[in-house]
């Protein structure tokens, strides 16, 4: 089994839940922690879905949206 790798950084908990509906609703699951950088929020999928949900997420999301990739 792969392991869980992050596929956004959100500016804070609200932001990686909103991004966390987008990735369920495409059916890929996910889970979220503290990232290093203060109060962001990283959120990651299996490595084996890594692109498939970043292209979820780039079609369901303004570009301005999100903070950054990895």
């Amino acid at each position: 089994m792969s392991g869980m790798v992050q596929v956004t950084v959100a500016g804070d908990v609200a932001e990686a839940e909103e991004v966390q509906e987008i990735l369920r609703n495409a059916g890929i699951d996910s889970s979220i922690e503290a990232a290093a950088e203060d109060d962001a929020v990283s959120v990651l999928v299996p490595e084996a879905e890594l692109e498939t949900a970043q292209d979820v997420i780039e079609a369901l999301t303004e570009p301005d949206e999100l903070i950054s990739e990895p």
